[in-house]
């Protein structure tokens, strides 16, 4: 493997770092978890995607799926992450890692009963900001969606149900 072709033609680097401080709040809440943008595919020029995901002590996090046009990653900060690989659930604590490519079956659950946090990278840098946006406005509002709806939500974010 080689490195990618040159995407700076500059001769000289040059000043152009997004920085983010910790101690900005949630861009997002979903139910009790807190969703922190910090490099959205619009911002990263498409290359990916990082968030941090700080999930309360309540059972939270997606039934298996898969994605056919972006990989994802977690990377787990704080407390115990059940991490499903397609293969079978691992309770993933501070420092564990997994990486699933395009077409992986997944997903992750808070089953602790404590909070937890970790990094979800998507890549290429898909806007999954629109999904999580989403999501969190339906269960604010509190609305129960049909299978069709659900199915509807999904496609539309490239995310397929298993």
């Amino acid at each position: 493997m080689s490195y990618p072709e040159a995407r700076y033609p500059g001769e000289a680097g040059e000043s152009s770092g997004t920085f983010r401080p910790a101690s900005a709040g949630p861009d997002l809440m979903i139910g009790g978890t807190a969703v922190h943008y910090l490099g959205t595919g619009a911002s990263t020029g498409g290359q990916f995607g990082l968030y941090r995901w700080e999930m309360g002590p309540r059972r939270s996090g997606p039934a298996p799926h898969f994605h056919r046009t972006i990989s994802e990653s977690f990377f787990v900060l704080s407390g115990t992450v059940r991490l499903f690989d397609g293969k079978g659930p691992t309770d993933a604590t501070e420092g564990d890692f997994l990486h699933v490519p395009a077409g992986g079956v997944h997903s992750f659950r808070n089953e602790s009963g404590e909070p937890a946090s970790m990094l979800i990278l998507f890549t290429p840098g898909a806007p999954r900001e629109a999904y999580f946006e989403e999501l969190g406005a339906i269960v604010a509002e509190g609305r129960e969606l049909g299978d069709a709806e659900w199915t509807d939500l999904y496609l539309r974010h490239d995310q397929y149900m298993v």
